[in-house]
């Protein structure tokens, strides 16, 4: 698999990195620069976004990501894909403030043409 392989949108679900593993569900969009650099965008529920940049290599995919909270605070964090194929991925997160107890977890489905958006 070659990183344009991973450019696309696709359908995220996931659980949150506490006790309670809260679920919640969305959409990913990924695109590549011209410096071979992943670039990510997550549209989580009906008001978040995440941006993120990262890498890929050997089938797994990392992006650094951060958000603005409901509190205005920026949080930050990590999250780690394995690309199974190029439509499907599975990976682990975790964020500065989380609880370190736990990792979050992700499901990536790609969007295939005349797809609906989840959120």
């Amino acid at each position: 698999m070659t990183i344009s392989d991973i450019v696309g949108d696709y359908n995220i679900v996931g659980q949150n990195q506490d006790a309670e593993k809260n679920t919640y569900k969305g959409t990913l969009s990924l695109q590549v620069n011209n410096k071979n650099q992943v670039l990510a965008e997550w549209y989580i529920g009906e008001t978040q976004t995440q941006v993120g940049i990262g890498f890929f290599k050997n089938n797994i995919l990392v992006i650094n990501f951060k958000y603005k909270g409901e509190d205005d605070q920026i949080y930050k964090g990590v999250v780690v894909y394995k690309c199974l194929t190029k439509d499907f991925f599975e990976g682990f997160w975790s964020e500065d403030f989380g609880d370190s107890m736990y990792l979050g977890e992700e499901k990536c489905f790609r969007i295939l043409k005349n797809s609906t958006l989840v959120n």
